[in-house]
Parts: C-alpha cells; structure tokens; sequence
C-alpha cells in the first residue's frame, strides 16, 4: 500500500457515528479503497499516535443521482470504523 497518508483520506461524522465514539470509543474514516485492515491500523496508530484495537471495513455503494433527466451515480467508497484502546482519544473528534 502507499504511504500512512494516503490511507485515511478524510474523517466521518454522523450522528450514529458520533453516539459510537461517546459509548465504544470508534472512530470512523474515508480511506482509499486498496487500504486493508492492517494497513489502517497502521496508518491510525502513526498519525494520531494511539493504540488501535479493531478496525471493521465497509465497501459503500455510491448513489444513484439525477440532473433534470440526467442520471448518474456518485463513486463508490470504503468505509473504516475504527476501535480505539481503552484511554486512547483522537483530539479531532472531540471538537478541542
């Protein structure tokens, strides 16, 4: 895989998303659809220097869009939720 920066493309938030961080301290990213679990893991622990325990992938269908009577799709994209250790926080998600 490409380099740590490469992976994680940009954070997720939503609020099912946001209610997981609160109770199961998961965080969630957009990476690059090559990236694997490890790779991910890797990328996480180097970046924002905390201790990953789990990492779940989601391939996310894009949808179906329509202009007038246009139609067409927006791009499909990979999904991360990552599980941090007990303790570990990411400052980004906070809001600090």
């Amino acid at each position: 895989m490409k380099a740590n920066r490469d992976v994680l493309l940009k954070p997720l938030m939503t609020e099912k998303l946001s209610d997981l961080q609160a109770k199961e301290n998961k965080v969630a990213f957009v990476v690059h659809p090559d990236a694997n679990k490890v790779d991910i893991r890797r990328a996480v622990e180097k970046r924002f220097n905390v201790k990953v325990d789990k990492v779940a992938t989601i391939r996310m269908q894009g949808k179906m869009k329509r202009m007038g009577r246009f139609a067409g799709r927006r791009p499909n994209w990979k999904k991360a939720v990552v599980t941090l250790h007990e303790g570990s926080k990411i400052e980004f998600f906070e809001g600090k």
